[in-house]
């Protein structure tokens, strides 16, 4: 059957005959090139393998829909770059250690250990980074290697899944999915669980580490906060000396508007650093220096500063009024044994500030005088210069270019020295944070660490894949790409773990994967050239803040709205639902703890009725896709918020809800398991039917028999899923032997026979899941 003829309309009945089965008219190993397979997504992603099928709808005729899974060359490029940064960033931690010049011999010692523990890693990501350029093959990672060590930033069994429906009459349609197995360090095991687990354990056990260790103990907010203070230094301190030397080299005429970016960037740089954990951590870095004694030795001590308290500075140009960054409540807990220098004053940090206030105030008055010389040299001649208001100098003495810009030069280094002097000093503070929490960690803290590492590369690769794709798809949707910059985008990772032994590890490693991709941005960029180096998404940033840039073709890239073409950065919301379906699942429900699933529902829930509410009040209803069902998107937040709460075995409908709100609201769907074979290939194939149903008048009598057609050659033998569509019935194939399950009749008899009956069960399971 060929597809013109579906769309001409002429093979509009099916025979009798035809009824017995869905025919299977296309089989490739190559995918089938058409219109969307350009320069742009064999980039990306290659391999394709494609299968066409027609089906019956419910006015007897046919529908085609073509079902292509490829391979994504990101699951190796992607991991690839975030080893490099890990390298980098903590190569450049150790200088930063380095360059807090001479400590006393405790913190000396102190600071020895924690650069040899960064050096280690940094050993141990070098040479994975070895290993991975060896390898050739195909662009995935199969499931039997999720144990080897060397593969562990690799996800597992990453592919994309595209179903394409073409009905009679009507706009083909495009559904996609992204299959990975469930980010997890499958490397270092689940023994003591996984990262959720192991992290809070770690924050209750560091103040501990900290009393021994003779440190000052910082909560996870204030060390957060340190690393945003660092990531701002870093970010604005080189941006302000730009836009000064900017001024220095611009016309007189367009000295104001230069001048109003240079105050904008010295307004987040005062509020971002005029914080009292950089007073305090100051402080605490002066009572580190050798040849300090002890206050107590030469003095009473003094109290910390308030937490409320903030340094003395005058600085007219900044906007008082705003608010600084939030402080905690929480001050660092000092340590007795500490010592703290009987001469250091805790007012000079004020004084810097003063400085740069004052030397950005003479900036803005001499571009003011020289802007109000210019307006009355409009008007008529000036009879005085200048060089007489500024510097004084004598009257008949005209001033020329080389005059202003000489003296604006004095004036602008003087600026960039203070701006500077202060940026060291926070720098420096805050780093010595960061060395106290490091000398806590021990070697639990450098093996979280990794582990985190681990995880968050193969959720973070996974992201990309699907970000690419949905861009991909939607290039020519301005609904979507308005949308994109101005609220980004749901990404709906929807898991099929078990709640029961070692996948409740991989769920907890999961969650914490998940999560962290808050800290990720993406920007779209032009492609130097249509080669695929220039079209592979590049990775910049640090472990606080990563940005992935996706390149588009020259073409493409100038149909794209303003903001998208100006660099805006643009944000994922990632949102996480799990509900088990194996036997596991049930033995959990019945003997064991299924809290875990249950908080990460109702949290990622609550996250994503926020992301709705927002995308409500920005956007109208008509950027979002439309559906031939016509249940609102509120109605169905307010079912699954219903179902969240329920006490249900294996209540699927949290999937099905989260994934069909997930589509109306434009977003990335990803489902996993352990490996992302069965469970996986369950879940997409049951998702594809019921989206057939739905929008494309399957008819219900073939519902089974399409679903059967689909599944065929997907899964392997022996894995047990339990699915129950509301309207199709119940829904399991490969269901496992029952033999081990003996007549509950037998048991009644005896309750020693319950007993033998519980343990030869849990046996009979175990050992077939181990």
């Amino acid at each position: 059957m060929k597809m013109g003829e579906i769309e001409d309309g002429e093979v509009d009945h099916i025979t009798a005959d035809m009824h017995q089965k869905c025919t299977l008219v296309y089989e490739s190993s190559h995918g089938i090139n058409d219109k969307e397979n350009g320069p742009i997504m064999n980039t990306v992603f290659q391999n394709a393998v494609c299968k066409v099928y027609r089906f019956q709808t419910v006015d007897s005729k046919w529908m085609l829909v073509r079902e292509q899974m490829a391979e994504c060359t990101l699951s190796f490029s992607i991991p690839k770059q975030l080893i490099g940064l890990c390298i980098q960033e903590d190569t450049c931690r150790i200088q930063e250690l380095k360059d807090l010049g001479e400590l006393s011999p405790h913190w000396h010692n102190l600071r020895k250990d924690v650069i040899s523990r960064y050096e280690q890693i940094i050993k141990e990501y070098q040479d994975t980074l070895v290993e991975l350029e060896k390898l050739t093959g195909p662009s995935f990672k199969p499931s039997c290697s999720k144990g080897q060590k060397y593969l562990e930033f690799i996800p597992i069994n990453l592919h994309t899944q595209r179903m394409r429906v073409t009905c009679p009459r009507k706009t083909d349609s495009c559904y996609d999915v992204v299959t990975v197995g469930a980010p997890a360090a499958h490397s270092q095991g689940f023994k003591n669980g996984g990262l959720q687990k192991l992290l809070s354990k770690y924050e209750s056990e560091k103040k501990s580490y900290s009393t021994a260790y003779q440190c000052i103990y910082y909560p996870p907010e204030q060390t957060t906060k340190a690393r945003e203070i660092l990531s701002v230094v870093s970010q604005l301190q080189p941006h302000i000396t730009a836009l000064a030397d900017q001024l220095l080299q611009s016309p007189r005429d367009a000295l104001r508007d230069t001048l109003k970016s240079l105050e904008d960037k010295t307004e987040q740089f005062v509020h971002a650093l005029k914080d009292e954990l950089v007073k305090s951590a100051l402080l605490a870095l002066h009572a580190a220096r050798p040849g300090y004694v002890s206050k107590s030795q030469t003095s009473a001590p003094s109290s910390p500063p308030e937490p409320n308290e903030e340094p003395n500075v005058v600085c007219n140009n900044v906007n008082s009024s705003q608010t600084p960054l939030k402080e905690s409540k929480a001050s660092p807990v000092r340590s007795d044994s500490i010592p703290h220098h009987k001469e250091y004053d805790e007012e000079e940090w004020d004084r810097v500030w003063a400085s740069v206030a004052k030397s950005l105030n003479s900036v803005i008055a001499m571009v003011e005088k020289l802007q109000e010389q210019d307006n009355n040299n409009q008007e008529s001649t000036p009879c005085q210069t200048l060089a007489d208001v500024i510097t004084s100098h004598s009257p008949d003495r005209p001033m020329d270019v080389v005059d202003w810009r000489d003296q604006l030069g004095v004036l602008v280094q003087s600026l960039k020295e203070c701006v500077l002097d202060v940026a060291e000093r926070a720098r420096h503070s805050v780093i010595f944070v960061l060395l106290q929490e490091a000398a806590c960690s021990t070697a639990q803290g450098l093996q979280l660490q990794q582990r985190r590492d681990t995880v968050f590369s193969q959720a973070l690769t996974a992201l990309a894949c699907g970000f690419v794709m949905r861009l991909y798809a939607g290039l020519e949707d301005k609904g979507f790409l308005r949308q994109l910059h101005a609220v980004g985008l749901v990404a709906q990772f929807e898991s099929l773990l078990s709640t029961y032994s070692e996948e409740i590890g991989m769920l907890e490693d999961m969650e914490v994967g998940i999560s962290d991709l808050t800290r990720v941005t993406f920007r779209i960029t032009e492609a130097l050239s249509e080669d695929s180096a220039s079209l592979t998404p590049i990775i910049s940033g640090r472990r606080d803040r990563y940005t992935v840039e996706v390149p588009l073709p020259h073409d493409a890239f100038q149909t794209l709205p303003d903001e998208l073409r100006q660099g805006k950065l643009l944000h994922v919301i990632p949102v996480l639902f799990n509900v088990g379906i194996n036997e596991q699942q049930t033995i959990a429900e019945r003997f064991g703890d299924i809290s875990l699933q249950e908080r990460i529902n109702q949290k990622n829930f609550e996250i994503l009725e926020g992301y709705y509410k927002s995308l409500s009040n920005t956007l109208p209803s008509e950027c979002l896709p439309s559906f031939q069902t016509q249940t609102d998107i509120k109605e169905l937040l307010e079912t699954l918020g219903q179902n969240v709460v329920t006490k249900k075995r294996k209540n699927v409908e949290i999937l099905w809800l989260a994934g069909t709100i997930c589509r109306r609201m434009n977003g990335i769907r990803f489902t996993s398991c352990k490996s992302a074979k069965d469970r996986t290939s369950m879940s997409v194939t049951l998702e594809q039917c019921c989206l057939l149903r739905d929008e494309h008048q399957l008819n219900k009598d073939y519902f089974v028999r399409a679903l059967d057609c689909m599944r065929s050659g997907r899964l392997a033998q022996g894995e047990l899923a339990q699915w129950d569509d509301p309207e199709a019935g119940s829904i399991a194939i490969n269901k496992p032997a029952s033999r081990h399950f003996y007549p509950i009749a037998l048991l009644l008899v005896s309750s020693h026979l319950l007993v033998v009956w519980l343990i030869l069960s849990l046996v009979f399971l175990l050992a077939k899941y181990q």
